[in-house]
């Protein structure tokens, strides 16, 4: 039974994410018996074990709570975690900047870039105008 819950999930995880991904947007999974958000979709909420969970847009908007600078073929890379507007976080890239131009509390936004694969991945980069 759960390997069955397990295959519909991954199922709807590519499907949601992707079609959001498309519309560069940012999908995630909400608990509706208790409230909380979160990163990395699972069959149950991480918080109260409930199995009511769905998947939501976020806005794409956040801050930048920590990040760390790593040098790699073609520069430097920044990996970050962001706070969101929803009230969770997320490990990500920040793109399209200088990583000198990253700082903890930057406003940023959502980018969703490809991989080596050519599958979505939601990235960040300093919001224009903050």
């Amino acid at each position: 039974m759960q390997d069955e819950k397990d295959a519909e999930m991954e199922k709807g995880t590519a499907s949601f994410a992707e079609e959001a991904a498309a519309r560069n947007r940012l999908a995630y999974r909400h608990c509706n018996a208790c409230g909380e958000p979160h990163d990395y979709p699972r069959p149950l909420c991480p918080f109260c074990m409930s199995e009511d969970t769905d998947w939501r847009e976020a806005a794409g908007e956040g801050t930048i709570y920590s990040y760390s600078i790593t040098e790699k073929e073609g520069g430097p890379q920044v990996l970050a975690f962001v706070y969101l507007a929803e009230g969770f976080s997320i490990l990500t890239n920040i793109v399209d900047c200088a990583a000198e131009e990253v700082a903890i509390g930057a406003p940023v936004e959502v980018s969703i870039q490809s991989d080596a694969d050519g599958r979505p991945l939601p990235c960040f980069r300093i919001k224009q105008g903050a």
